[in-house]
C-alpha cells in the first residue's frame, strides 16, 4: 500500500472535496483510498489564528497544494513555512483570475517558484495524487519511527497513537521506544487506513495499538522509535538562517519556539554571535523540554509575538 501525505493550505475545507474527513482537532486529516493506494490531506484548522496549527500540518507532509484566492500576509507566512520547512514537492490551485506572474515577487527564491499550477478540479485532483502516490520512494533504513499527533484509548484494544512513519519501517510486535521519556512498549496492531497491517513503511500514515502504556502516558510531540541514534537534546547550538524578512536580529532572552516533527517547543535565546550577517547568527537555544530528531535534521523558528511574520528562520538539529 502507497501513501502520500499532503498539507492543503490557503482555504480551509478545501480538502473536504477531496477526501472522506478523519480525525479532527486544531489539524484535520481527509483520506483518499483507491484499491492498495491512499492520501492523506491535512488542513490547518486553526491557522491563521494559530501559527502552530500551520506547522503541524506541514510538519510531516511529503508535499503541499496551496490555494490561493488572493495575495494575503496569510499566503506570504504559509510561503514561508513552507521554505523553512523544506517542502520542495508542490501544487498551486490559482482562483480569481490570480496569475503566477503575480505570484512571483512574492515565491522568488523559495520553494513554492517551482511548484506547478493545477486546475481547481477535484475530481482530477484526486487521481491526480493516488497516481502521484505511487511514485513515492522506498523506506532509507529498516529501523521506523512515528512521531505522535494524537493518542487515545480504544475499548478492547487499549491504547492507540495515530502518526506518520517519518522514516524507516515498523513491524506488528516490534519493541519500540518512547521518547522523550524513554519507556518501552510493543506494536500489538498496525492499522493504515482502516486496514489491518503487518508493517508500515516511510510516508505511510498509521494507526498503532501499543501495550505497556496508557494513554494518559503519551502527548502530541513523543517519537517512537527503534532507532537508538536518535537525539534527545534539551540545548541546541547551531547555524539558524533567518527569514529575509525579518526585521531584526536575535537578542539574547528571546522567547521563541522550534518546531521539528510534531514536536513544538517553547525555548530561549541563551547566546548569539555572527560574522556581521545577522541572518546567519550562531544561537544557543535553551529548550523547555527536549527535543527528539536525527543528527542535522531541520527544524523550523517562530516567534509568536511577530505579529504578520511570526517565522523567524531554521536551525539544524
Amino acid at each position: 500500500m502507497a501513501n502520500l501525505t499532503i498539507a492543503v493550505l490557503g482555504e480551509n475545507g478545501y480538502a473536504k472535496n477531496l477526501g472522506k474527513a478523519g480525525t479532527a482537532s486544531d489539524i484535520t486529516f481527509y483520506n483518499l483510498k483507491k484499491g492498495e493506494t491512499t492520501v492523506t490531506f491535512i488542513e490547518p484548522t486553526r491557522y491563521p489564528e494559530r501559527i502552530v496549527s500551520l506547522f503541524y500540518a506541514v510538519s510531516t507532509a511529503a508535499g503541499a497544494l496551496v490555494v490561493v484566492d488572493a495575495i494575503t500576509a496569510q499566503f506570504g507566512e504559509c510561503v514561508l513555512m513552507l521554505d523553512s520547512a523544506g517542502i520542495k514537492q508542490g501544487w498551486l490551485v490559482l482562483k480569481n483570475y490570480l496569475t503566477r506572474e503575480e505570484l512571483a515577487p512574492l515565491i522568488k527564491g523559495t520553494v513554492v517558484e517551482h511548484y506547478a499550477v493545477i486546475e481547481d478540479d477535484p475530481v482530477a485532483e484526486r487521481e491526480f495524487f493516488l497516481s502521484h502516490a505511487l511514485g513515492q520512494p522506498a523506506p532509507e533504513t529498516e529501523t521506523g519511527t512515528v512521531p505522535v499527533d494524537h493518542a487515545f484509548p480504544v475499548k478492547g484494544i487499549g491504547t492507540v497513537v495515530l502518526g506518520d512513519v517519518a522514516f524507516g519501517t515498523i513491524h506488528k510486535h516490534d519493541t519500540l521506544t518512547v521518547l522523550p521519556g524513554g519507556k518501552s512498549v510493543q506494536v500489538r496492531s498496525i492499522q493504515k487506513h482502516d486496514d489491518d497491517a503487518d508493517t508500515a513503511v516511510q510516508g505511510d500514515r498509521v494507526g498503532v495499538a501499543l501495550k505497556n502504556i496508557e494513554a494518559d502516558e503519551l502527548t502530541r510531540g513523543d517519537v517512537l522509535t527503534g532507532d537508538p541514534n536518535l537525539l534527545v537534546r534539551d540545548e541546541i547550538t547551531g547555524e539558524a538562517r533567518i527569514v529575509k524578512y525579518w526585521p531584526a536580529a536575535l537578542k539574547e532572552g528571546m522567547v521563541l519556539y522550534l518546531g521539528h516533527w510534531m514536536q513544538f517547543i517553547p525555548c530561549r535565546v541563551t547566546a548569539v554571535t555572527d560574522q556581521g550577517d545577522w541572518h546567519t547568527p550562531t544561537i544557543t537555544l535553551s529548550l523547555d523540554k527536549p527535543v527528539i530528531a536525527r543528527s542535522g535534521d531541520r527544524s523550523v523558528l517562530c516567534y509568536l509575538e511577530g505579529g504578520k511574520l511570526r517565522i523567524t528562520g531554521t536551525i539544524p538539529l
